[in-house]
């Protein structure tokens, strides 16, 4: 008898692990990667001026999408050349949002101090903006047209000031 019921039980486990197997094959096959061409996902997330910044509040303007953190060494070094980009655009119609997936808003804020950072900068710590862009490597940039479409995505460091980047981008406006 206490076979039978051992047997029931393992037979139980091993249903609820199949169907858990299952939901979580079909949440990966499904996740949402945004690449080229796609439509950005909407976002609302407050900038660290107070301004509530959505993707489609820029006015016809090309967003540059930085999803970074201070934590991620590359992302450090990409900045210094992100901060001149945006200057150098800032009066072509291009506007750069930094997203940080950092948590500590101490050492976020640290940073942004002493780095100097003029580009508008957002806290994301629960990374729900980039996981709707699909985004878990860091840094990754999506440049986004007064459409809502993407029309460039970057994944890894770059060097924004570098001529080819900037004449890429200036073909987007």
């Amino acid at each position: 008898m206490p076979s039978l019921k051992i047997d029931r039980i393992l037979k139980a486990g091993i249903f609820v692990l199949s169907v858990v197997l299952v939901f979580v094959l079909y949440g990966s096959i499904h996740e949402r990667i945004v690449d080229v061409g796609d439509s950005a996902p909407d976002f609302s997330i407050t900038a660290d001026n107070g301004r509530t910044i959505t993707a489609a509040n820029f006015g016809g303007r090309l967003l540059v999408l930085n999803f970074w953190a201070t934590w991620c060494q590359p992302c450090v070094e990409e900045v210094p050349s992100l901060d001149q980009f945006a200057k150098d655009m800032a009066g072509s119609g291009v506007v750069v949002l930094g997203v940080s997936m950092d948590t500590n808003p101490k050492l976020y804020h640290d940073f942004l101090a002493r780095s100097h950072v003029s580009f508008m900068t957002a806290r994301d710590p629960e990374a729900r903006i980039s996981a709707d862009y699909g985004t878990y490597k860091y840094p990754e940039s999506y440049i986004i047209d007064s459409k809502g479409k993407v029309v460039q995505k970057i994944v890894g460091a770059t060097n924004w000031t570098d001529g080819n980047m900037v004449t890429a981008v200036k073909s987007f406006l």
